[in-house]
């Protein structure tokens, strides 16, 4: 069991008070969720989130003193909203999104997200959806296996990159991890920087396969409703397109005062009304980065709800 990010930012930055009721869209090992029902307490309930049914196994076994407060559901975070309705939580005091790759999925070969272990490319965090990371590479037309590798992995040779698969699979379609980072390093001319040159291209097919900015979108806005006046919603994010993407969810929520023609202003924006909790998003102190480096990229955006 890893120690949850940011754990006394998230505490704080949710408000988790006695009593309180929460939503973990993004369960993991229940790290989090653990934090949050210490703090609490005996009247607190929880509903946790987790496409993965051996995270939720493992985080039902890490709550187990809690178990008669807790709900689960097997859902992405954009099943949040439907999950949340049907498990009583339609109005709750905070939501929690870490949309961080658990270390030990990443960590597992036979799961396909990293280039630094064989193992088939799969790449899904649900193991019940049929779409994996083969079938994009063996079967996409080479522009859109290009605009994948540009939009979600801000790959600048996402075109030769792609090229290069399409010739490949051409030979012999992809079946592994180290297959398809070898003929991406190749593309690119073999390492250069401090980072894998495949490192980009796994990713950007990492979020495809399980279409992350979607679900953020779909997650974060189910979140935002479900949350009462005064109520948090809290996301921590990984790497910039989904902070860009945050940001934007919330400035939405947040709005603007417009000036009119006739005097007076009004408010611009989308229902329901959030103000800023983090005027600019938190990020790990020293000590953490320490303990745990693969946290250095985190930051953490909170708003809260205001009365209507």
């Amino acid at each position: 069991m890893h120690e949850p990010v940011m754990r006394s930012e998230v505490l704080d930055g949710l408000a988790v008070k006695p009593g309180g009721r929460y939503i973990d869209a993004t369960l993991g090992d229940g790290g989090h969720s653990l934090a949050i029902m210490e703090r609490a307490g005996a009247t607190g309930r929880l509903l946790g989130l987790d496409r993965d049914e051996e995270a939720l196994n493992r985080a039902r076994e890490r709550l187990a003193p809690w178990v008669e407060q807790c709900e689960w559901a097997q859902t992405n975070f954009s099943g949040l909203g439907r999950a949340a309705d049907e498990c009583g939580f339609n109005e709750v005091d905070g939501v929690l999104f870490d949309l961080g790759v658990r270390s030990d999925q990443l960590d597992q070969a036979e799961r396909g997200f990293s280039f630094m272990r064989e193992g088939p490319l799969d790449m899904r965090m649900d193991r019940r959806e049929p779409l994996t990371a083969a079938d994009l590479v063996n079967s996409l037309p080479e522009t859109e296996l290009a605009d994948i590798l540009w939009r979600l992995g801000e790959e600048r040779g996402s075109r030769r990159i792609a090229a290069r698969l399409v010739r490949r699979r051409a030979d012999k379609l992809f079946e592994t991890t180290t297959e398809l980072a070898e003929t991406v390093a190749a593309a690119a001319g073999g390492r250069r920087g401090k980072i894998h040159p495949a490192t980009r291209t796994f990713m950007a097919l990492r979020m495809a396969v399980n279409r992350e900015l979607e679900s953020i979108e779909e997650g974060v806005t189910a979140a935002l409703h479900r949350v009462r006046p005064g109520g948090r919603v809290a996301v921590l994010t990984y790497h910039s397109l989904e902070d860009r993407l945050v940001k934007q969810i919330f400035g939405r929520h947040i709005g603007r005062w417009e000036s009119l023609q006739a005097g007076g202003r009004a408010w611009q924006g989308t229902e329901p009304r959030m103000e800023r909790v983090t005027r600019k998003p938190l990020t790990p102190g020293d000590e953490e980065l320490k303990a745990n480096p693969r946290s250095r990229s985190a930051k953490l955006r909170v708003v809260e709800r205001k009365e209507q």
